[in-house]
């Protein structure tokens, strides 16, 4: 049977920013001594906000412990590709979208001159017409909370819409 599709909820996506920005929560490893924890922060905010892993091998979106996890939820450009996808895999999905549509519990992926994106904040506020300066965003890799994203020295910067969640019915 096909999955369903189920929104996303926004408000427990930036609650669980809001709680963990400057601490660890004890069910995920720190990878920040491993080239960053940003992208396995804002996988966790996505998930309290969707409530459902893709547990399909190697291509999903899952964490069960340090070592057997997918790819995409700690990797940025693998996160964006897993978000990004098209067809009927459970989990959550999105779509790039321009600054000016982004909303609370987003994810903004910025490059930080290095010629690819390297950095996933999480969305926490915007102004009521989004720009650089009234985004704010929580992250880890330089834990932050309320961030203006105008303050990162970000090349580019590519927004991500959390269109809702692909569910299995349970049986």
């Amino acid at each position: 049977m096909p999955p369903i599709q189920v929104p996303y909820d926004r408000l427990a996506a930036v609650a669980y920013a809001h709680r963990w920005a400057y601490r660890r929560a004890t069910d995920y490893y720190d990878y920040e001594r491993l080239g960053g924890d940003c992208t396995n922060f804002a996988s966790q905010c996505i998930y309290a906000g969707s409530g459902v892993m893709d547990f399909t091998p190697t291509f999903g979106w899952y964490y069960r412990d340090a070592n057997d996890k997918a790819p995409a939820w700690t990797g940025v450009e693998y996160f964006y590709r897993y978000l990004i996808r098209t067809g009927g895999s459970t989990g959550p999905f999105a779509a790039e979208i321009s600054l000016e549509e982004i909303q609370p519990g987003d994810l903004i992926q910025l490059d930080m001159g290095l010629g690819r994106f390297s950095h996933t904040p999480v969305v926490v506020a915007v102004g009521k017409r989004p720009t650089s300066r009234n985004t704010l965003v929580a992250a880890h890799s330089a834990d932050t909370d309320y961030r203006p994203l105008v303050t990162y020295p970000a090349q580019r910067i590519r927004c991500l819409h959390i269109l809702g969640v692909r569910k299995q019915l349970d049986h």
